[in-house]
């Protein structure tokens, strides 16, 4: 992830960014319009996909530049050995490479068009990686899931906890983690620290984020965002615009408006607690070295108390 930046992707500087269902938008408001909703009058081209469908695409257009975090989720996975649990999953970028190094991965998020495009993910990885997948669509606060209290790891990837856009929310999904935790199980959370420098740009400025096509459509995508911090609620307000289309056709533009709250590590670590987990280690990045001065990102390893019966074998199918 290119720090520091104008990048303001919600799920590479702040959050989860997925284009939400509707049942879900009491967690992150997320609007999305397309300001071509038929066949353009210069082009005859017809919009086929939902708003949700497109910031579903635009999101893996987004994450083309790798962040770097799969090497940490695969190792630890192997270290803990059993089931995986992923939270606020979206399109399956690190569940489908898990399930491909052999683990079974129960991977969850709110957003049907997300979870949709996972799916696709994990049939086109085969049938033997697809058998080792389960996507449920649900909102991570008070979920209980049928095999609760069998995962060896649950995580939250990527700045995701961050769309959570209240300490309660935030809090509840720690308590999701620890209470789908086998004992001896290991829950992980992975967040941005944006340091002054970040928030001051986040005045409501617009900044061009990037221009690249899109190889699924073969289209240009021109990105421009603009981010507004509020000090009193730890709260930041993105807008994106995506603009897409062909040199001299009318552009489909797609508009998209999250709110998320910023944690810092020792409000995580004490979520953690309040959740009945007990805090290993505060990381400062990827390499899981301890958390720095100027580091710009905290993950916050956290083991549920107890002695593990033994490597677990995997869900039953």
């Amino acid at each position: 992830m290119p720090e520091p930046s104008g990048d303001t992707n919600p799920r590479r500087r702040v959050g989860e960014a997925a284009a939400e269902s509707a049942a879900a938008r009491t967690v992150s408001e997320t609007k999305a319009e397309s300001a071509e909703t038929a066949a353009g009058p210069a082009t005859g081209r017809t919009v086929t996909e939902t708003a949700a469908e497109a910031l579903a695409r635009l999101y893996d257009l987004d994450l083309a530049e790798d962040p770097g975090d799969l090497d940490l989720w695969l190792a630890l996975a192997a270290r803990q050995g059993g089931q995986v649990l992923e939270l606020m999953s979206g399109s399956g970028r690190l569940a489908v490479p898990l399930a491909e190094g052999g683990h079974e991965v129960t991977a969850v998020d709110w957003d049907p068009a997300m979870l949709a495009r996972a799916r696709r993910r994990a049939e086109a990885a085969g049938p033997a990686t697809a058998r080792r997948l389960r996507f449920v669509e649900a909102d991570v606060r008070g979920l209980r899931l049928p095999d609760a209290g069998s995962y060896r790891l649950a995580f939250v990837p990527l700045n995701a906890i961050l769309l959570l856009a209240t300490r309660v929310a935030q809090a509840a999904c720690w308590e999701t983690l620890a209470a789908h935790l086998a004992p001896g199980g290991l829950a992980a959370v992975d967040a941005w620290l944006p340091d002054a420098g970040d928030l001051a740009r986040y005045d409501g400025r617009l900044h061009l984020e990037h221009v690249r096509p899109d190889p699924e459509t073969g289209r240009w995508v021109a990105k421009v965002a603009a981010a507004h911090h509020d000090a009193a609620t730890q709260t930041v307000t993105l807008t994106t615009f995506y603009d897409e289309g062909d040199p001299g056709e009318p552009p489909s533009r797609w508009i998209r408006r999250d709110i998320v709250r910023l944690v810092g590590p020792d409000e995580l670590r004490a979520m953690a607690i309040d959740a009945g987990l007990r805090v290993e280690l505060v990381a400062g990045g990827y390499d899981l070295e301890p958390l720095g001065p100027h580091d710009e990102r905290v993950i916050v390893l956290a083991r549920k108390p107890g002695r593990r019966s033994g490597r677990g074998a995997g869900r039953a199918r």
